[in-house]
């Protein structure tokens, strides 16, 4: 073997390498991002799936209170018995810089009060609503109209949650746009 054939030998080995390394980082790099975006997604899934589920559960509360405190775009405030007890708590769901969070109030006393501070948790992360524009809720009432008027909270019967999640806004692919609605089971016919 000449030593051009060993040189010519080592370049090709040399750039075989090169190209076989570069495929595997690309690979690495691409993979880590959506397997990051799947991971973000499916959890973003699992808050909505809560949420909507908690909405549906919606019921006037331990002191008497109408099921429906407050409604917003980006928060709804709203009584449900979650964790199946005796007491209906308060619970908010709102958006807090880039997580959708949700607030719990247990009743305390007797007659029961909702002054204890809220215990909160987050639901979803990479929440981008609000770099968006988009509302997080919107209410309809029982004709389906869109209840525009948030003072009016004894009009809400239905809610849809439209929540948009994208683990880094600045790579592709682009938003995910989860959505999913509720009636509040408590107020059908009322």
């Amino acid at each position: 073997m000449t030593l051009i054939e060993a040189l010519v030998w080592v370049s090709i080995f040399t750039m075989a390498m090169l190209a076989l390394t570069t495929s595997v980082l690309y690979f690495y790099r691409t993979s880590d991002y959506a397997i990051e975006a799947t991971s973000a997604t499916a959890s973003a899934q699992r808050g909505v799936d809560l949420l909507v589920r908690t909405i549906r559960e919606a019921s006037y509360a331990s002191d008497g209170a109408y099921p429906v405190v407050s409604i917003a775009t980006s928060s709804f405030i709203f009584y449900a018995d979650i964790d199946s007890d005796s007491a209906i708590e308060q619970v908010h769901y709102y958006l807090s810089g880039t997580s959708l969070t949700k607030g719990i109030v247990d009743p305390t006393g007797d007659p029961p009060s909702y002054s204890a501070s809220e215990a909160t948790s987050t639901v979803s992360e990479y929440v981008h609503n609000a770099d968006e524009g988009a509302s997080l809720f919107t209410y309809y009432d029982a004709s389906g109209s869109e209840v525009t008027d948030y003072t009016k909270i004894g009009d809400v019967r239905f809610v849809t949650v439209n929540l948009l999640v994208d683990v880094n806004p600045i790579r592709s692919p682009t938003i995910i746009t989860l959505r999913s609605s509720a009636a509040l089971r408590n107020l059908i016919g009322k």
